[in-house]
């Protein structure tokens, strides 16, 4: 019966722990704290374009394929299996800081940044982002946009 009874909270915990990952406020707290590092004011959830990261995202359940939409905002993209949540998209992001060079505003040779120097970008003020479960069931889309975008060729994020 104890055991049951573990096994029982332990999936409650697990599942109540990835929709807490997955929430408008837990994608602006993943940004905002990455932004605080660096000295930059936090973002707000926008619900257009959270509307249109949805539509976005929503658009490339089918394929699953990570390419960007070319639309108004900027854009970031990561797909995952199993229970990968929004938080742990925004934290992939956020890990490319290693490969950041903000004296040089460069990224290390061979490596990406771009995303991370999004999350940070000091001009982008309003965000919104969507996840979806792709048509295969296996994989989690996320998208998220930025506006005003960032990522200007000789602008440094911060």
């Amino acid at each position: 019966m104890y055991f049951y009874l573990l096994t029982f909270l332990t999936l409650a915990t697990l599942f109540h722990h990835s929709l807490a990952q997955n929430s408008n406020q837990d994608f602006l707290n993943a940004h905002n704290s990455a932004r605080a590092l660096v000295g930059v004011g936090p973002m707000t959830w926008d619900a257009t374009v959270a509307a249109y990261a949805l539509n976005y995202t929503n658009s490339r359940i089918g394929d699953c394929i990570l390419v960007h939409s070319n639309g108004p905002y900027g854009e970031n993209l990561a797909k995952g299996t199993g229970s990968f949540s929004g938080t742990a998209a925004v934290n992939m992001w956020v890990a490319e800081k290693t490969n950041y060079n903000y004296a040089t505003n460069t990224c290390a040779s061979g490596k990406v940044c771009g995303h991370y120097t999004q999350v940070v970008w000091k001009n982008s003020v309003r965000l919104g982002c969507a996840r979806v479960l792709c048509n295969n069931g296996l994989w989690w889309y996320i998208t998220c946009s930025y506006d005003p975008p960032g990522n200007y060729i000789g602008q440094k994020p911060y």
